[in-house]
């Protein structure tokens, strides 16, 4: 029964965590962006069935503390994502030398991406009990203020408002899209902290794999490719194209930062040009991070690691 109490203690801490937003302090939204933590922890370092009871657990304490929607979103949006990721990292199978396959960091990356882009969704749809228009005007209003912090509004180099309008209105197209590349990668961030905390405390029961090693499935990019065209659609249909788009192209993002990584292994100057990648990305505001994508694209579909370099092929792998 041990996982049981340690996920009834993760889900309380997680709701707690998740309800001190309504103190609309910095601090607040700071130790909101950590509820997940506990969840991953739990279900890497004990039982993944501590991770569906932290949920419960959460879900129904934020349903009293807030309101019962609250709860619902907490499960949906915060703890679900995080249990499920957690059990697919600790998948695994005996091989035929008697050694264990876990499953590949790679395709648990896409699982990130294609997690973030459904849980952008699930909040989109919860929060506006599936009305399409308010889920619409809620990111014309995300939008809006973007748009208003980025151009000037008022006097005389002002933008015209037809030009305005037109920003508006495809930076709210692009809202799923842009939320789903953040929250991809703090799902990353998340599951990786947790697992090296949950590694460092020696309950991890699978090796983690180098980062740097990471290669996603050639099916992610028949995902990319079904997403960008169902995208064009409208509704949240096309939403969800938008969502899934923008995830993927990070995963993939991430994967070519994995592979300049696992290039530059052992190289001289590697600090130097690990560090100055970093802060062109920050410079240019992720625009570096579209040729990392393209990079990542590249390196799935033409193996370019294992062309070019000099590692070897990868183990077999689970499939799905």
């Amino acid at each position: 029964m041990n996982f049981v109490a340690t996920g009834i203690g993760a889900g309380l801490v997680s709701a707690l965590l998740t309800a001190v937003i309504v103190k609309a302090t910095p601090l607040a939204a700071v130790l909101y962006l950590l509820a997940p933590i506990p969840v991953l922890i739990v279900s890497l370092g004990w039982d993944h069935r501590s991770g569906l009871i932290a949920a419960l657990v959460g879900g129904i304490a934020i349903a009293l503390i807030l309101s019962p929607l609250s709860g619902l979103g907490f499960a949906v949006i915060t703890a679900l994502p995080a249990w499920w990721l957690s059990y697919l990292a600790l998948l695994g199978r005996p091989g035929p030398d008697g050694t264990m396959e876990w499953y590949p960091v790679g395709r648990l990356l896409a699982w990130i991406a294609g997690t973030a882009a459904l849980t952008i969704m699930a909040a989109g749809i919860i929060s506006t009990g599936g009305d399409y228009g308010a889920f619409d005007q809620n990111a014309r209003t995300v939008a809006g203020a973007f748009v208003d912090t980025q151009f000037t509004t008022s006097g005389p180099n002002a933008l015209e408002a037809e030009t305005r309008e037109e920003l508006v209105r495809i930076f709210a197209r692009l809202t799923p899209f842009l939320s789903a590349q953040g929250f991809t990668t703090v799902l990353a961030l998340y599951l990786w902290a947790a697992a090296r905390i949950v590694q460092a405390s020696k309950r991890l029961p699978r090796p983690w794999a180098p980062v740097p090693d990471l290669v996603m499935p050639r099916s992610a990019g028949l995902v990319l490719i079904g997403a960008l065209v169902i995208a064009s659609f409208d509704g949240f249909i096309g939403a969800l194209g938008m969502a899934l788009s923008g995830a993927f192209l990070m995963a993939f993002a991430l994967q070519g930062l994995a592979a300049i990584h696992d290039r530059t292994r052992g190289k001289s100057g590697r600090s130097f040009i690990l560090s100055a990648m970093y802060v062109l990305i920050f410079v240019t505001q992720g625009i570096l991070m579209v040729a990392l994508a393209l990079f990542g694209i590249a390196d799935t579909v033409f193996g370019l690691r294992r062309r070019f370099g000099t590692r070897p092929n990868p183990p077999p792998t689970l499939s799905t």
